[in-house]
Parts: structure tokens; C-alpha cells; sequence
């Protein structure tokens, strides 16, 4: 899916590398950024196609007294099955990347740069050219190890030993800057940040 004219961004990055506060930069200067994660999490609310068709599969047990479905529940079911993993994608993963498509589609009528916010793009490139959908260029905001960590201390409370656990469970970070297009260093302050992203969107435009 190519848009004359409009071009798509991925924003990506690490745990605690500020992936976020760029995100919401960039939708306070007026740009239209696309949340992958909140998509994901719409498209298995309650009533939805997609839940309707995973209590189905999973069964009840997977749900919450709500009846919202107990994501940390039913990722321990899959994480454990690679029969089931790939049944739940098989779900959920046509829906997100239509919804996705779909709002590319309604933005790019008006909009010349279109974001799209994804933690895992460079782990799911290949599923994003399976659903046809076309990043023209891939930005990371990166941070050093030791910072990730220093952030998720101070964020979660985690001890040192956990922060390292959660940044070594992911892609790490010298391998996804060798696919990005455009380096975000966030090793400083949110000042310093907003500078970076400020000249960086100066330049493309």
C-alpha cells in the first residue's frame, strides 16, 4: 500500500528509551501518530470480532470478572504452545494491520508525514510487508544499556538485576540501529530530546 505524496515513519525503540514522550512530541506539533499497541488492545475488547473469536478458542477461563480478556493469562497459554500462538495471531494480527491500513488510508488524504508507533517494527517487519503496508523509513530513539536501566529503576522499581532481565528479553539495541534510517539519541534530558526530534523533522521536511 503506497501513498503518493504521504510518506510513513515507523517509530520504534527499546524499554525505557523515551519511545513514548517522542510520540506524544510529535502528536503536540499536529502530526497524526498511529498506536499499534492501542489497535491491538481495541481490537480484542469485549463484544469485538476477534474476542468473540478467541473466548471460542481459549475458552472462559482466559476471561476477567469483567469479562475482558486476561492478557497476562492468556499470554502464558501461548507463550507455551507455538499451536496456539499462532492461532491467536492468526486472530488478531489480519484485524490490526486492516485497522492500521485504515487509518493510513484516511490520513495520508490530508497529511504529508504519517508516524506509525510500533515497540516491535523491526521484529515485525516481515508482517507489515505480508499486510502490504509500506514504511518508508524507520526512526529508533535510542538510548545506551546502562540508561535503560538507570530509567527502569527509577520508573518500575525494579532492582538492577530485573531492569537487565527486561532490556537483554529484547532485540538489543545495536542490532536495531543497523535498520534504522534515523537515530533518536535519547541519552540525555527531554530538552536535549525535543531538540533531536525538532532537527531531525526540520531536515525531512
Amino acid at each position: 500500500m503506497k501513498q503518493n505524496n504521504c510518506k510513513i515513519i515507523g517509530l520504534t525503540g527499546g524499554i525505557a528509551t523515551g519511545k513514548s514522550t517522542v510520540t506524544n512530541f510529535l502528536i503536540e506539533k499536529g502530526y497524526k501518530v498511529i498506536d499499534a499497541d492501542k489497535i491491538a488492545r481495541k481490537v480484542v475488547e469485549v463484544g469485538y470480532p476477534a474476542y468473540k473469536q478467541i473466548v471460542k478458542e481459549f475458552g472462559v477461563e482466559i476471561l476477567n470478572k469483567d469479562l475482558t480478556i486476561d492478557r497476562a493469562k492468556l499470554g502464558s497459554i501461548v507463550f507455551n504452545d507455538e499451536g496456539k500462538r499462532k492461532k491467536l495471531n492468526s486472530i488478531v494480527h489480519p484485524r490490526v494491520f486492516q485497522e492500521i491500513s485504515n487509518l493510513i488510508l484516511s490520513y495520508c488524504e490530508n497529511q504529508r508525514i504519517v508516524f506509525l508507533d510500533v515497540p516491535l517494527l523491526i521484529e515485525e517487519l516481515d508482517l507489515f510487508k505480508k499486510y502490504n503496508i509500506d514504511i518508508d523509513e524507520i526512526w529508533l530513539v535510542y538510548t545506551d544499556e546502562e540508561k535503560q536501566i538507570e530509567r527502569l529503576i527509577q520508573r518500575d522499581n525494579f532492582t538492577y538485576e530485573e531492569a537487565e532481565k527486561r532490556i537483554r528479553s529484547q532485540l538489543p539495541m545495536k542490532i536495531k540501529k543497523k535498520y534504522a534510517d534515523r537515530i533518536i539519541d535519547n541519552n540525555r534530558n527531554i530538552k536535549e530530546l525535543k531538540n533531536t526530534v525538532n532537527n531531525i523533522i526540520n531536515r525531512f521536511e
